[in-house]
């Protein structure tokens, strides 16, 4: 379903996005991940480690120089890697590592080796989006001098029908059991 969102966003946005292969602006600094975001990204190291698994060792291997990092002041479970709900945690912890690059990518050739699976975050960096009443501008090198109505033409909502935020009320019976991480954490499973 997002894949098909995006493909529309893609295709409304035209030559306006300029999103490509060795464009890595939107794979720095670490963000929230979903539990959700977590079960994809490890059915995509799988893949990796069963097709590639000298890449996947690679991945493996920037995750854990990241978790070095990340865990030293990480505002949550630095064991688990659950995040605290607290923005005031937050907001100083992702600003403290903004330059650290996603374990995901592979900083020789800027692409990311699990793109296909990668999280609904990284899927919303390029296009402008919506959620619900809040909206997200497009990457900044994208829609470069764009009017305003061209940039709202374009603006999709993806998943619309709530089938993520379904899925997620499905694997956590409870607020409490509701939590995010970062792809560092989900890439390293326990």
């Amino acid at each position: 379903m997002l894949d098909a969102d995006f493909a529309r966003a893609a295709k409304l946005a035209g030559g306006w996005l300029k999103c490509a292969p060795g464009c890595t602006d939107c794979c720095i600094g670490p963000f929230p991940i979903t539990r959700l975001d977590v079960l994809r990204l490890r059915r995509g190291m799988s893949e990796l480690a069963r097709a590639e698994p000298a890449r996947a060792a690679a991945v493996r291997e920037r995750a854990r120089v990241a978790l070095a990092t990340l865990r030293a002041d990480f505002p949550g479970d630095a064991a688990s890697g659950r995040l605290l709900d607290d923005p005031s945690r937050l907001d100083p912890f992702f600003e403290l590592h903004h330059a650290m690059a996603c374990p995901a990518l592979d900083a020789r050739n800027g692409l990311c080796e699990l793109y296909a699976h990668r999280p609904v975050s990284c899927r919303t960096y390029g296009p402008p989006v919506r959620f619900g009443d809040q909206t997200a501008p497009p990457c900044e090198l994208c829609f470069r001098e764009a009017p305003k109505g061209e940039i709202e033409r374009c603006r999709i909502e993806p998943d619309r029908a709530g089938l993520e935020e379904a899925i997620l009320s499905r694997l956590g019976a409870t607020a409490a059991e509701d939590w995010e991480t970062l792809v560092a954490f989900a890439l390293l499973p326990d």
